[in-house]
């Protein structure tokens, strides 16, 4: 393991912090012994390359955490492919090269488990990027990641840059986007199992067939992650967060009904698309490291809903 790179007395900034993965790194990072920095859209576009390099200019982090982007489920990337390929890969090109220039000396840029191929071999190692075809339903934000990833690569490469990357599996927790259309699955079916249980709704209805098997991950564990490859990793490949442990959606569902307390049945649309069949990753690596996620599913799921019902204003009826 390298020498720590110790976050005491330092300026961090956290490029997307009102996002679900920015906000639990501010939450992670209140208990270490730094600056923390932030900056709102209304100042500061990270499209807007003049924007993002004036504000780094001025105010010269040691380290940064690159958490912003345009993010959603299968929907919302199948009908914004536009927004998701340009945002994400503007956003990532002018943080990372505008860091190189302003002499931060670490950053870590957080990418997503949907760069990799559709047909993997599972659970997926860090070696199957670049390997075969993605996934149709992302392939507009798995580019953006991807080039996300080489960049920091190529940086460090060219210019000697401790630039990270680390590519975590799918989140769910305080702050995510509950929308029934534009969210992930997780946020989505606990926001559909409240709301049918609230209208006394018989069913509630699934995209697709219910068999896909995915990995989950609380997103205070990938945040205290974060902080972990921040001090302790300093390498090229980028590195797998998660739990390596994978559940379906049916069960998914299933597990959610029973934490929200809904007694009606699960109706399949088996027109609807499911996505990869399989999604879990090894993480290896990282636990040769030393870091592995505390929060058992079940738990993390009820925090999660508990947190929606708080500050979601129907959730409250």
């Amino acid at each position: 393991m390298p020498d720590e790179f110790s976050l005491a007395g330092k300026t961090v900034w956290v490029a997307g912090h009102r996002g679900m993965a920015g906000s639990a790194i501010v939450r992670r990072l209140a208990r270490e012994d730094c600056r923390i920095l932030t900056v709102g859209r209304s100042d500061v576009d990270l499209r807007r390359q003049a924007e993002v390099e004036a504000w780094l200019d001025a105010n010269r982090p040691d380290a940064v955490f690159v958490a912003a982007g345009t993010v959603g489920g299968i929907h919302a990337n199948s009908t914004r492919p536009a927004e998701f390929i340009y945002d994400n890969m503007m956003i990532e090109f002018n943080v990372i090269h505008a860091s190189y220039r302003a002499g931060v000396k670490k950053l870590l840029f957080l990418g997503s488990s949907c760069i990799y191929p559709r047909h993997a071999p599972q659970p997926i190692a860090e070696e199957a990027l670049l390997t075969g075809p993605l996934e149709p339903t992302n392939e507009w934000y798995a580019v953006a990641k991807i080039a996300g990833i080489k960049l920091c690569e190529a940086y460090r490469r060219q210019y000697g840059c401790d630039f990270i990357s680390a590519m975590p599996t799918n989140l769910y927790g305080p702050g995510d986007n509950f929308d029934l259309m534009q969210g992930h699955v997780a946020a989505a079916m606990i926001a559909k199992v409240h709301q049918a249980k609230v209208d006394g709704r018989p069913t509630i209805e699934l995209w697709g067939t219910g068999t896909p098997q995915r990995e989950f991950l609380y997103v205070d564990d990938l945040a205290d992650a974060l902080v972990f490859l921040m001090k302790h990793y300093s390498d090229e490949p980028h590195m797998n967060v998660g739990t390596g442990k994978e559940i379906s959606i049916r069960e998914l569902a299933e597990l959610l009904s029973r934490i929200v307390g809904y007694e009606g049945s699960i109706v399949l649309d088996r027109t609807k698309p499911d996505g990869m069949p399989r999604k879990v990753m090894r993480v290896d690596r990282l636990a040769d490291l030393g870091w592995r996620a505390p929060t058992e599913l079940e738990e993390g799921f009820r925090q999660a809903y508990q947190w929606y019902v708080e500050h979601r204003g129907d959730a409250r009826r």
